[in-house]
């Protein structure tokens, strides 16, 4: 598995991190999926993403799509 905050560090520097989806597990949402967009992260943390909302800890991301084109999935 590769590493969530250098993948997300890595796009972010070198690519466009507003084409990011990031599928997480989030009891209570429909399936129990939320996607968030790139564009939403304030920051990328050590062992999670800080949001204007949320924390959301890597360990509850399921899936990272890049312009549509799968990136990460568990």
């Amino acid at each position: 598995m590769p590493n969530l905050r250098d993948l997300l560090n890595h796009i972010k520097w070198t690519q466009d991190l507003s084409k990011v989806q990031i599928w997480i597990l989030h009891r209570g949402a429909p399936k129990d999926r939320l996607v968030i967009q790139g564009s939403e992260i304030v920051s990328i943390e050590r062992s999670f993403l800080q949001t204007s909302t949320a924390s959301i800890p890597f360990h509850r991301i399921v899936k990272i799509l890049y312009e549509d084109t799968v990136v990460f999935q568990r």
